[in-house]
Protein backbone atom coordinates (compact mmCIF):
# COMPACT_ATOMS: atom_id res chain seq x y z
CA UNK A 1 0.00 0.00 0.00
CA UNK A 2 1.39 3.38 -1.01
CA UNK A 3 1.89 6.02 1.62
CA UNK A 4 -0.89 8.53 1.98
CA UNK A 5 -0.22 12.22 2.48
CA UNK A 6 -0.87 11.67 6.21
CA UNK A 7 1.68 8.83 6.32
CA UNK A 8 4.30 11.03 4.69
CA UNK A 9 3.42 13.93 6.99
CA UNK A 10 4.17 12.01 10.19
CA UNK A 11 7.29 10.38 8.78
CA UNK A 12 8.61 13.79 7.82
CA UNK A 13 7.96 15.17 11.31
CA UNK A 14 9.76 12.14 12.76
CA UNK A 15 12.77 13.00 10.58
CA UNK A 16 12.69 16.45 12.17
CA UNK A 17 12.98 14.84 15.61
CA UNK A 18 9.42 15.40 16.83
CA UNK A 19 8.59 12.95 19.63
CA UNK A 20 5.51 14.31 21.42
CA UNK A 21 2.15 15.53 20.13
CA UNK A 22 -0.51 17.11 22.34
CA UNK A 23 -3.95 17.00 20.81
CA UNK A 24 -7.61 16.09 20.61
CA UNK A 25 -9.36 14.08 17.84
CA UNK A 26 -12.02 15.14 15.35
CA UNK A 27 -13.24 14.28 11.87
CA UNK A 28 -11.14 17.03 10.34
CA UNK A 29 -7.98 15.05 11.18
CA UNK A 30 -9.22 11.44 10.89
CA UNK A 31 -6.70 10.77 8.12
CA UNK A 32 -3.86 12.06 10.28
CA UNK A 33 -4.97 10.00 13.26
CA UNK A 34 -5.25 6.86 11.15
CA UNK A 35 -1.73 7.33 9.84
CA UNK A 36 -0.44 8.03 13.33
CA UNK A 37 -1.99 4.76 14.48
CA UNK A 38 -0.72 2.49 11.71
CA UNK A 39 2.85 3.75 11.44
CA UNK A 40 5.52 2.59 13.85
CA UNK A 41 6.93 6.00 14.64
CA UNK A 42 8.58 7.33 17.84
CA UNK A 43 5.64 9.54 18.82
CA UNK A 44 3.86 9.89 22.15
CA UNK A 45 0.35 11.22 21.64
CA UNK A 46 -1.02 12.99 24.72
CA UNK A 47 -4.80 13.26 24.66
CA UNK A 48 -5.96 16.45 26.39
CA UNK A 49 -9.46 17.50 27.51
CA UNK A 50 -9.51 20.67 25.39
CA UNK A 51 -7.49 21.92 22.44
CA UNK A 52 -6.47 25.13 24.25
CA UNK A 53 -4.76 22.93 26.80
CA UNK A 54 -2.94 21.09 23.99
CA UNK A 55 -1.40 24.35 22.81
CA UNK A 56 -0.48 25.35 26.38
CA UNK A 57 1.16 21.96 26.88
CA UNK A 58 3.07 22.23 23.59
CA UNK A 59 4.30 25.69 24.65
CA UNK A 60 5.44 24.43 28.05
CA UNK A 61 7.06 21.36 26.47
CA UNK A 62 9.10 23.70 24.28
CA UNK A 63 10.07 25.81 27.29
CA UNK A 64 11.20 22.81 29.33
CA UNK A 65 13.03 20.97 26.52
CA UNK A 66 14.18 23.60 24.03
CA UNK A 67 12.51 21.59 21.25
CA UNK A 68 9.59 22.58 19.03
CA UNK A 69 6.30 21.93 20.83
CA UNK A 70 3.62 20.32 18.66
CA UNK A 71 -0.16 20.51 19.07
CA UNK A 72 -2.91 18.96 16.94
CA UNK A 73 -6.57 19.87 16.51
CA UNK A 74 -9.44 19.21 14.16
CA UNK A 75 -11.01 21.77 11.85
CA UNK A 76 -13.39 24.57 12.84
CA UNK A 77 -13.79 24.96 16.61
CA UNK A 78 -10.89 22.63 17.39
CA UNK A 79 -8.58 24.80 15.32
CA UNK A 80 -9.75 28.05 16.91
CA UNK A 81 -9.44 26.57 20.41
CA UNK A 82 -5.69 26.37 19.88
CA UNK A 83 -5.31 30.13 19.58
CA UNK A 84 -4.75 31.13 23.21
CA UNK A 85 -1.94 28.61 23.68
CA UNK A 86 -0.45 29.63 20.34
CA UNK A 87 -0.41 33.27 21.47
CA UNK A 88 1.24 32.13 24.70
CA UNK A 89 4.10 30.68 22.62
CA UNK A 90 4.19 33.78 20.42
CA UNK A 91 4.36 36.13 23.41
CA UNK A 92 7.19 34.20 25.10
CA UNK A 93 9.23 33.55 21.91
CA UNK A 94 8.77 29.78 22.08
CA UNK A 95 8.99 27.44 19.04
CA UNK A 96 5.59 25.87 18.37
CA UNK A 97 4.02 23.94 15.51
CA UNK A 98 0.22 23.92 15.38
CA UNK A 99 -1.41 21.33 13.09
CA UNK A 100 -5.05 21.81 12.21
CA UNK A 101 -7.52 20.00 10.00
CA UNK A 102 -9.72 21.64 7.39
CA UNK A 103 -12.80 20.73 5.40
CA UNK A 104 -12.38 19.20 1.94
CA UNK A 105 -10.79 21.37 -0.71
CA UNK A 106 -13.89 21.22 -2.95
CA UNK A 107 -16.01 23.03 -0.36
CA UNK A 108 -13.50 25.63 0.78
CA UNK A 109 -15.17 28.98 0.23
CA UNK A 110 -18.68 27.46 0.30
CA UNK A 111 -19.60 28.49 3.85
CA UNK A 112 -19.48 24.77 4.66
CA UNK A 113 -19.91 23.31 8.13
CA UNK A 114 -16.76 23.85 10.24
CA UNK A 115 -15.03 25.51 7.29
CA UNK A 116 -13.10 28.57 8.40
CA UNK A 117 -10.43 30.65 6.73
CA UNK A 118 -7.76 29.29 9.07
CA UNK A 119 -4.92 30.92 7.16
CA UNK A 120 -6.41 34.28 8.11
CA UNK A 121 -7.24 33.10 11.62
CA UNK A 122 -3.61 32.16 12.30
CA UNK A 123 -1.77 34.83 10.33
CA UNK A 124 -1.33 37.20 13.28
CA UNK A 125 0.05 34.60 15.67
CA UNK A 126 2.08 32.45 13.27
CA UNK A 127 5.29 33.54 11.55
CA UNK A 128 4.56 30.85 8.96
CA UNK A 129 1.08 29.54 8.15
CA UNK A 130 0.17 27.51 5.10
CA UNK A 131 -2.74 25.35 3.96
CA UNK A 132 -1.62 22.41 1.84
CA UNK A 133 -3.17 22.29 -1.64
CA UNK A 134 -1.59 19.17 -3.14
CA UNK A 135 0.41 16.12 -2.02
CA UNK A 136 3.67 17.52 -3.38
CA UNK A 137 3.27 20.73 -1.38
CA UNK A 138 3.26 18.96 1.98
CA UNK A 139 7.00 18.29 1.92
CA UNK A 140 8.17 21.89 1.76
CA UNK A 141 5.36 23.09 4.03
CA UNK A 142 6.50 20.75 6.80
CA UNK A 143 10.16 21.58 6.27
CA UNK A 144 9.65 25.35 6.28
CA UNK A 145 7.30 25.26 9.25
CA UNK A 146 9.74 23.29 11.38
CA UNK A 147 12.79 25.27 10.30
CA UNK A 148 11.14 28.63 10.97
CA UNK A 149 9.81 27.50 14.35
CA UNK A 150 13.23 26.18 15.42
CA UNK A 151 15.40 28.93 13.96
CA UNK A 152 13.28 31.94 14.82
CA UNK A 153 11.66 30.56 18.00
CA UNK A 154 8.25 31.42 16.63
CA UNK A 155 4.87 29.83 15.95
CA UNK A 156 4.25 27.96 12.71
CA UNK A 157 0.93 26.51 11.57
CA UNK A 158 0.08 23.81 9.03
CA UNK A 159 -3.49 23.32 7.78
CA UNK A 160 -4.38 20.02 6.11
CA UNK A 161 -7.75 19.58 4.34
CA UNK A 162 -9.32 16.26 5.36
CA UNK A 163 -9.65 14.93 1.79
CA UNK A 164 -5.96 15.59 1.11
CA UNK A 165 -4.85 13.53 4.12
CA UNK A 166 -5.99 10.22 2.59
CA UNK A 167 -4.85 10.58 -1.02
CA UNK A 168 -1.63 8.81 -2.14
CA UNK A 169 1.47 10.86 -1.53
CA UNK A 170 3.35 12.00 -4.60
CA UNK A 171 6.52 14.00 -4.19
CA UNK A 172 7.49 17.00 -6.30
CA UNK A 173 8.65 16.25 -9.84
CA UNK A 174 11.65 17.80 -11.54
CA UNK A 175 10.04 20.51 -13.63
CA UNK A 176 9.20 24.18 -13.42
CA UNK A 177 6.88 25.04 -10.55
CA UNK A 178 8.27 22.52 -8.03
CA UNK A 179 10.73 22.78 -5.17
CA UNK A 180 12.79 20.21 -3.25
CA UNK A 181 13.17 21.01 0.43
CA UNK A 182 15.24 19.20 3.06
CA UNK A 183 15.25 18.28 6.74
CA UNK A 184 17.47 19.71 9.45
CA UNK A 185 18.54 22.85 11.26
CA UNK A 186 21.49 23.57 13.54
CA UNK A 187 21.56 26.83 15.43
CA UNK A 188 24.55 29.04 14.60
CA UNK A 189 26.87 30.72 17.03
CA UNK A 190 25.59 34.30 17.18
CA UNK A 191 28.04 36.79 18.69
CA UNK A 192 28.38 40.54 18.00
CA UNK A 193 31.41 41.98 16.22
CA UNK A 194 34.52 42.72 18.32
CA UNK A 195 34.06 46.46 17.92
CA UNK A 196 30.54 46.34 19.32
CA UNK A 197 31.66 44.19 22.25
CA UNK A 198 34.40 46.75 22.95
CA UNK A 199 31.87 49.59 22.94
CA UNK A 200 29.67 47.64 25.36
CA UNK A 201 32.62 46.97 27.64
CA UNK A 202 33.54 50.65 27.67
CA UNK A 203 30.05 51.55 28.87
CA UNK A 204 30.01 48.85 31.54
CA UNK A 205 33.54 49.63 32.74
CA UNK A 206 32.65 53.29 33.16
CA UNK A 207 29.67 52.49 35.40
CA UNK A 208 29.95 52.81 39.16
CA UNK A 209 26.50 51.40 39.96
CA UNK A 210 25.78 48.59 37.49
CA UNK A 211 22.44 46.79 37.52
CA UNK A 212 21.75 43.64 35.52
CA UNK A 213 18.32 42.41 34.43
CA UNK A 214 17.99 38.86 33.09
CA UNK A 215 15.08 37.10 31.41
CA UNK A 216 14.30 33.78 29.76
CA UNK A 217 17.12 34.34 27.27
CA UNK A 218 19.59 33.95 30.13
CA UNK A 219 18.24 30.63 31.44
CA UNK A 220 21.20 28.78 29.92
CA UNK A 221 23.77 31.45 30.80
CA UNK A 222 23.80 31.16 34.58
CA UNK A 223 27.56 30.87 35.01
CA UNK A 224 28.24 33.62 32.49
CA UNK A 225 25.85 36.06 34.19
CA UNK A 226 27.39 35.32 37.59
CA UNK A 227 30.90 35.90 36.24
CA UNK A 228 29.95 39.23 34.67
CA UNK A 229 28.05 40.33 37.79
CA UNK A 230 31.05 39.55 39.98
CA UNK A 231 33.46 41.37 37.68
CA UNK A 232 31.22 44.45 37.55
CA UNK A 233 30.18 44.10 41.22
CA UNK A 234 26.61 44.40 40.00
CA UNK A 235 23.30 43.30 41.41
CA UNK A 236 21.05 41.06 39.31
CA UNK A 237 17.27 41.36 39.05
CA UNK A 238 15.14 38.76 37.28
CA UNK A 239 12.17 39.18 34.98
CA UNK A 240 9.44 36.64 35.72
CA UNK A 241 10.38 34.30 32.85
CA UNK A 242 14.00 34.45 34.02
CA UNK A 243 13.21 33.45 37.61
CA UNK A 244 15.29 30.26 37.30
CA UNK A 245 18.19 31.95 35.50
CA UNK A 246 20.08 32.61 38.74
CA UNK A 247 19.71 30.89 42.11
CA UNK A 248 18.22 33.04 44.85
CA UNK A 249 20.83 32.00 47.41
CA UNK A 250 23.31 34.39 45.80
CA UNK A 251 23.40 37.51 48.01
CA UNK A 252 23.49 39.94 45.05
CA UNK A 253 20.40 38.49 43.33
CA UNK A 254 17.59 40.92 44.11
CA UNK A 255 14.74 38.66 42.97
CA UNK A 256 11.99 39.42 40.52
CA UNK A 257 11.17 42.87 39.19
CA UNK A 258 7.96 44.71 38.42
CA UNK A 259 4.52 44.73 39.99
CA UNK A 260 5.15 41.19 41.25
CA UNK A 261 8.74 41.97 42.16
CA UNK A 262 10.88 42.86 45.14
CA UNK A 263 11.81 46.16 46.70
CA UNK A 264 15.57 45.58 46.25
CA UNK A 265 15.03 45.15 42.50
CA UNK A 266 13.10 48.42 42.28
CA UNK A 267 15.58 50.28 44.47
CA UNK A 268 18.52 49.03 42.41
CA UNK A 269 16.93 50.19 39.16
CA UNK A 270 16.08 53.57 40.67
CA UNK A 271 19.68 54.16 41.80
CA UNK A 272 21.89 52.55 39.13
CA UNK A 273 23.95 54.51 36.61
CA UNK A 274 24.37 51.61 34.15
CA UNK A 275 21.95 48.90 33.01
CA UNK A 276 22.86 45.58 31.39
CA UNK A 277 19.80 43.71 30.13
CA UNK A 278 20.26 40.08 29.03
CA UNK A 279 17.60 38.07 27.20
CA UNK A 280 14.60 39.92 28.56
CA UNK A 281 11.55 41.61 27.08
CA UNK A 282 10.34 42.72 30.53
CA UNK A 283 7.32 44.90 29.65
CA UNK A 284 6.93 47.43 32.47
CA UNK A 285 9.33 50.25 31.61
CA UNK A 286 8.36 52.24 34.71
CA UNK A 287 10.36 49.74 36.78
CA UNK A 288 13.53 50.37 34.77
CA UNK A 289 15.76 53.43 35.27
CA UNK A 290 14.34 56.76 34.19
CA UNK A 291 15.32 57.69 30.66
CA UNK A 292 18.68 59.47 30.77
CA UNK A 293 19.53 58.18 34.25
CA UNK A 294 21.60 55.19 33.15
CA UNK A 295 23.72 54.15 30.22
CA UNK A 296 22.48 50.94 28.71
CA UNK A 297 23.78 47.73 27.13
CA UNK A 298 21.40 45.01 25.97
CA UNK A 299 22.00 41.46 24.72
CA UNK A 300 19.23 39.62 22.88
CA UNK A 301 19.09 36.97 20.18
CA UNK A 302 16.01 38.66 18.69
CA UNK A 303 16.95 41.99 17.07
CA UNK A 304 13.38 43.25 17.24
CA UNK A 305 13.58 43.19 21.06
CA UNK A 306 16.65 45.43 21.25
CA UNK A 307 16.30 48.93 22.70
CA UNK A 308 12.56 48.38 23.04
CA UNK A 309 12.03 49.03 26.77
CA UNK A 310 14.95 51.38 27.43
CA UNK A 311 17.05 53.42 24.97
CA UNK A 312 20.22 51.34 24.92
CA UNK A 313 23.54 52.94 24.06
CA UNK A 314 24.90 49.60 22.82
CA UNK A 315 22.32 47.04 21.66
CA UNK A 316 24.00 43.69 20.95
CA UNK A 317 22.36 40.98 18.87
CA UNK A 318 23.69 37.66 20.11
CA UNK A 319 23.09 34.51 22.11
CA UNK A 320 23.38 35.26 25.83
CA UNK A 321 26.02 32.77 26.99
CA UNK A 322 28.27 33.19 23.95
CA UNK A 323 28.06 36.99 24.00
CA UNK A 324 28.74 37.23 27.74
CA UNK A 325 31.70 34.88 27.34
CA UNK A 326 33.14 37.12 24.63
CA UNK A 327 32.43 40.25 26.69
CA UNK A 328 33.92 39.01 29.97
CA UNK A 329 37.65 39.43 29.11
CA UNK A 330 36.99 43.02 28.07
CA UNK A 331 35.53 43.97 31.46
CA UNK A 332 37.60 45.54 34.23
CA UNK A 333 37.44 43.92 37.65
CA UNK A 334 35.71 46.38 39.96
CA UNK A 335 36.82 46.54 43.58
CA UNK A 336 35.06 44.00 45.79
CA UNK A 337 33.30 45.15 48.92
CA UNK A 338 32.29 48.51 47.48
CA UNK A 339 29.32 50.50 48.71
CA UNK A 340 27.12 49.66 45.69
CA UNK A 341 27.37 45.88 45.92
CA UNK A 342 27.39 45.88 49.71
CA UNK A 343 24.25 47.99 49.78
CA UNK A 344 22.47 45.65 47.36
CA UNK A 345 23.36 42.59 49.43
CA UNK A 346 22.16 44.32 52.61
CA UNK A 347 18.85 45.21 50.96
CA UNK A 348 18.40 41.66 49.69
CA UNK A 349 18.96 40.17 53.16
CA UNK A 350 16.49 42.65 54.62
CA UNK A 351 13.94 41.88 51.91
CA UNK A 352 13.97 38.14 52.56
CA UNK A 353 13.37 38.84 56.24
CA UNK A 354 10.48 41.12 55.32
CA UNK A 355 9.07 38.48 52.99
CA UNK A 356 9.14 35.96 55.82
CA UNK A 357 7.40 38.40 58.16
CA UNK A 358 4.69 39.05 55.59
CA UNK A 359 4.22 35.34 54.96
CA UNK A 360 3.89 34.53 58.66
CA UNK A 361 1.51 37.40 59.45
CA UNK A 362 -1.98 36.43 60.63
CA UNK A 363 -4.73 35.99 58.06
CA UNK A 364 -8.20 34.52 57.80
CA UNK A 365 -7.72 31.60 57.68
CA UNK A 366 -4.41 31.04 55.82
CA UNK A 367 -2.05 33.70 54.54
CA UNK A 368 -1.46 32.82 50.84
CA UNK A 369 2.17 33.93 51.09
CA UNK A 370 2.74 31.27 53.71
CA UNK A 371 1.80 28.58 51.19
CA UNK A 372 4.75 29.38 48.93
CA UNK A 373 7.06 30.40 51.77
CA UNK A 374 6.62 26.98 53.42
CA UNK A 375 7.12 25.27 50.04
CA UNK A 376 10.33 27.09 49.21
CA UNK A 377 12.80 25.21 51.49
CA UNK A 378 10.96 21.95 50.79
CA UNK A 379 11.27 22.09 47.00
CA UNK A 380 13.06 18.93 45.84
CA UNK A 381 16.21 19.07 43.77
CA UNK A 382 15.42 19.28 40.03
CA UNK A 383 11.81 20.29 40.74
CA UNK A 384 9.83 22.02 38.01
CA UNK A 385 7.37 24.65 39.29
CA UNK A 386 4.59 26.21 37.23
CA UNK A 387 2.30 29.05 38.21
CA UNK A 388 -0.94 30.43 36.95
CA UNK A 389 -1.62 34.10 36.40
CA UNK A 390 -3.47 35.99 39.10
CA UNK A 391 -2.62 36.63 42.74
CA UNK A 392 -0.85 33.27 43.12
CA UNK A 393 1.75 34.53 40.63
CA UNK A 394 2.69 37.22 43.18
CA UNK A 395 3.54 34.63 45.80
CA UNK A 396 5.32 32.45 43.21
CA UNK A 397 7.40 35.44 42.12
CA UNK A 398 8.33 36.74 45.54
CA UNK A 399 8.43 33.85 47.99
CA UNK A 400 10.00 30.93 46.13
CA UNK A 401 13.78 30.77 46.36
CA UNK A 402 14.99 28.94 43.26
CA UNK A 403 18.11 26.81 43.48
CA UNK A 404 20.47 25.54 40.80
CA UNK A 405 19.04 22.69 38.75
CA UNK A 406 15.42 23.71 39.33
CA UNK A 407 13.12 24.98 36.58
CA UNK A 408 10.00 27.11 36.57
CA UNK A 409 7.74 28.97 34.18
CA UNK A 410 4.31 30.44 33.56
CA UNK A 411 2.43 32.30 30.87
CA UNK A 412 4.62 35.40 30.78
CA UNK A 413 3.94 37.81 27.95
CA UNK A 414 0.31 36.73 27.52
CA UNK A 415 -0.27 36.25 31.27
CA UNK A 416 -3.14 33.90 30.53
CA UNK A 417 -5.21 32.23 33.21
CA UNK A 418 -5.42 28.47 32.96
CA UNK A 419 -1.83 27.63 32.02
CA UNK A 420 -0.41 26.17 35.26
CA UNK A 421 -1.87 22.66 35.15
CA UNK A 422 -1.25 22.05 31.42
CA UNK A 423 2.26 23.45 31.91
CA UNK A 424 2.78 21.01 34.79
CA UNK A 425 1.49 18.08 32.72
CA UNK A 426 3.85 19.00 29.88
CA UNK A 427 6.72 19.26 32.35
CA UNK A 428 6.03 15.69 33.47
CA UNK A 429 5.74 14.45 29.89
CA UNK A 430 9.07 16.08 29.05
CA UNK A 431 10.79 14.99 32.27
CA UNK A 432 8.92 12.03 33.82
CA UNK A 433 11.74 11.56 36.35
CA UNK A 434 11.45 15.05 37.84
CA UNK A 435 9.05 16.27 40.57
CA UNK A 436 6.53 18.86 39.35
CA UNK A 437 4.44 21.39 41.28
CA UNK A 438 1.70 23.66 39.93
CA UNK A 439 0.48 26.74 41.83
CA UNK A 440 -3.07 27.60 40.76
CA UNK A 441 -5.82 30.01 41.77
CA UNK A 442 -9.35 28.76 42.17
CA UNK A 443 -10.49 30.91 39.25
CA UNK A 444 -8.17 29.10 36.85
CA UNK A 445 -9.17 25.75 38.32
CA UNK A 446 -12.82 26.45 37.56
CA UNK A 447 -12.02 27.92 34.16
CA UNK A 448 -10.26 24.87 32.71
CA UNK A 449 -7.65 23.28 34.99
CA UNK A 450 -9.96 20.88 36.87
CA UNK A 451 -10.68 19.02 33.65
CA UNK A 452 -6.99 18.52 32.97
CA UNK A 453 -6.62 16.70 36.29
CA UNK A 454 -8.29 13.87 34.36
CA UNK A 455 -5.32 13.97 31.99
CA UNK A 456 -3.03 13.57 35.00
CA UNK A 457 -5.01 10.51 36.12
CA UNK A 458 -4.83 9.06 32.61
CA UNK A 459 -1.05 9.33 32.22
CA UNK A 460 0.39 9.19 35.74
CA UNK A 461 1.31 5.50 35.38
CA UNK A 462 3.90 6.50 32.75
CA UNK A 463 5.86 8.73 35.14
CA UNK A 464 8.87 7.18 36.85
CA UNK A 465 8.70 9.90 39.52
CA UNK A 466 5.14 10.16 40.83
CA UNK A 467 5.54 13.54 42.54
CA UNK A 468 3.05 15.82 40.81
CA UNK A 469 1.24 18.37 42.98
CA UNK A 470 -1.44 20.90 42.10
CA UNK A 471 -1.72 23.44 44.91
CA UNK A 472 -5.01 25.35 44.74
CA UNK A 473 -5.35 28.73 46.45
CA UNK A 474 -9.06 28.64 47.28
CA UNK A 475 -10.18 32.15 48.25
CA UNK A 476 -13.54 32.25 46.40
CA UNK A 477 -12.39 35.38 44.62
CA UNK A 478 -10.89 36.40 41.28
CA UNK A 479 -8.36 38.02 43.52
CA UNK A 480 -5.86 39.77 41.24
CA UNK A 481 -8.62 41.63 39.43
CA UNK A 482 -10.34 42.48 42.71
CA UNK A 483 -7.18 44.21 43.92
CA UNK A 484 -6.59 45.85 40.55
CA UNK A 485 -10.11 47.32 40.75
CA UNK A 486 -9.39 48.64 44.22
CA UNK A 487 -5.93 50.09 43.59
CA UNK A 488 -6.00 51.05 39.90
CA UNK A 489 -9.61 52.17 39.58
CA UNK A 490 -10.53 53.12 43.15
CA UNK A 491 -13.56 50.81 43.06
CA UNK A 492 -14.74 48.44 45.80
CA UNK A 493 -14.97 44.73 45.17
CA UNK A 494 -17.69 44.01 42.59
CA UNK A 495 -19.28 40.91 44.09
CA UNK A 496 -21.19 39.96 40.92
CA UNK A 497 -18.01 39.65 38.85
CA UNK A 498 -15.45 38.70 41.49
CA UNK A 499 -16.95 36.15 43.87
CA UNK A 500 -16.79 32.56 42.63
CA UNK A 501 -18.26 29.33 44.03
CA UNK A 502 -16.53 27.34 46.72
CA UNK A 503 -15.57 24.01 45.15
CA UNK A 504 -14.00 21.03 47.00
CA UNK A 505 -11.07 20.58 44.63
CA UNK A 506 -9.38 17.99 46.85
CA UNK A 507 -12.50 15.83 46.78
CA UNK A 508 -12.67 16.00 43.00
CA UNK A 509 -9.09 14.73 42.96
CA UNK A 510 -10.06 11.77 45.12
CA UNK A 511 -12.95 10.91 42.79
CA UNK A 512 -10.56 10.41 39.86
CA UNK A 513 -7.88 8.43 41.69
CA UNK A 514 -5.57 11.22 42.88
CA UNK A 515 -4.79 12.14 46.48
CA UNK A 516 -6.64 15.09 47.98
CA UNK A 517 -5.46 17.24 50.88
CA UNK A 518 -7.26 20.18 52.48
CA UNK A 519 -5.74 22.82 54.75
CA UNK A 520 -7.45 25.69 56.57
CA UNK A 521 -5.03 25.95 59.50
CA UNK A 522 -1.79 27.92 59.01
CA UNK A 523 0.14 25.53 61.24
CA UNK A 524 -0.73 22.64 58.91
CA UNK A 525 0.62 24.21 55.70
CA UNK A 526 4.16 22.87 56.16
CA UNK A 527 3.09 19.34 57.17
CA UNK A 528 0.67 19.27 54.22
CA UNK A 529 3.51 20.03 51.82
CA UNK A 530 5.54 17.24 53.43
CA UNK A 531 2.67 14.79 52.97
CA UNK A 532 2.08 15.85 49.38
CA UNK A 533 5.76 15.56 48.47
CA UNK A 534 5.88 12.04 49.95
CA UNK A 535 2.74 10.82 48.19
CA UNK A 536 3.06 7.84 45.81
CA UNK A 537 0.33 9.32 43.58
CA UNK A 538 -0.32 12.86 42.25
CA UNK A 539 -1.88 15.25 44.75
CA UNK A 540 -4.31 18.15 44.78
CA UNK A 541 -3.44 20.27 47.81
CA UNK A 542 -6.26 22.73 48.48
CA UNK A 543 -5.53 25.60 50.85
CA UNK A 544 -8.25 27.92 52.09
CA UNK A 545 -6.49 31.27 51.69
CA UNK A 546 -7.40 34.80 52.69
CA UNK A 547 -8.46 36.95 49.69
CA UNK A 548 -7.83 40.19 51.58
CA UNK A 549 -4.05 39.77 51.90
CA UNK A 550 -2.93 42.43 49.43
CA UNK A 551 -0.45 41.62 46.62
CA UNK A 552 1.58 44.71 47.49
CA UNK A 553 3.74 46.20 44.72
CA UNK A 554 7.36 47.06 45.60
CA UNK A 555 6.37 50.73 45.78
CA UNK A 556 3.14 52.73 45.70
CA UNK A 557 2.43 55.60 43.35
CA UNK A 558 0.48 58.58 44.62
CA UNK A 559 -2.34 57.66 42.26
CA UNK A 560 -2.53 54.13 43.67
CA UNK A 561 -2.72 55.43 47.23
CA UNK A 562 -5.45 57.91 46.26
CA UNK A 563 -7.45 55.20 44.47
CA UNK A 564 -7.19 52.85 47.42
CA UNK A 565 -8.28 55.53 49.89
CA UNK A 566 -11.18 56.63 47.68
CA UNK A 567 -12.35 53.02 47.40
CA UNK A 568 -12.72 52.75 51.16
CA UNK A 569 -15.66 55.09 51.23
CA UNK A 570 -17.57 53.26 48.50
CA UNK A 571 -18.83 50.27 50.44
CA UNK A 572 -16.39 47.40 49.87
CA UNK A 573 -17.98 44.39 51.61
CA UNK A 574 -14.61 43.31 53.03
CA UNK A 575 -13.45 46.78 54.09
CA UNK A 576 -12.64 46.08 57.73
CA UNK A 577 -11.01 42.77 56.91
CA UNK A 578 -8.87 44.13 54.07
CA UNK A 579 -7.77 47.12 56.15
CA UNK A 580 -6.57 44.80 58.93
CA UNK A 581 -4.72 42.51 56.51
CA UNK A 582 -3.19 45.43 54.60
CA UNK A 583 -1.97 46.95 57.87
CA UNK A 584 -0.41 43.65 58.90
CA UNK A 585 1.41 43.39 55.56
CA UNK A 586 2.67 46.97 55.54
CA UNK A 587 3.75 46.83 59.20
CA UNK A 588 4.82 43.18 59.28
CA UNK A 589 8.49 43.92 59.83
CA UNK A 590 7.91 46.26 62.75
CA UNK A 591 4.92 44.75 64.59
CA UNK A 592 5.71 42.51 67.58
CA UNK A 593 5.35 38.81 66.79
CA UNK A 594 2.13 38.30 68.75
CA UNK A 595 0.38 41.20 66.99
CA UNK A 596 1.11 40.27 63.38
Amino acid sequence: MADSVADFFWKRLAEWGVKTIFGYPGDGINGLLGALQRNDLPFEFIQVRHEEMAAFMATAYAKFTGEVGVCLATSGPGATHLLTGMYDAYSDHVPLLAIAGQQARNVNGAHYQQELDLTSVYKDVAAYVQQAASPASVRHIVDRAMRIAKAERKVAAIILPNDLQDVPYEGPVRKHGNTFSGVGYTAPKVVPFDGDLRRAADVLNAGQKVAILVGAGALHATDEVIAVANKLQAGVAKALLGKAALPDDLPFVTGTIGLLGSKPSSDMMAECDTLLMVGSGFPWAEFLPEEGQARGVQIDIAPEMLSLRYPMEVPLCGEAAETLTALLPLLDQKQEGGAWRTGIEKNVASWWKEAEDRAMAKANPVNPQRVTWELSPRMPERVIVTSDSGSCANWYARDLKMRRGQMCSLSGGLASMGAAVPYAIAAKVAHPDRPVIALVGDGAMQMNNMAELITVAKYMHRWSNKTWICCVFNNEDLNQVTWEQRVMEGNPKFEASQTIPNVPYHKFAELIGLKGLYVDDPAQVGPAWDEALASPVPVVLEVKTDPEVPPLPPFFTLEQVKNFMSMLGKGDSKERHLLADTARQVLSSVLPGDRK
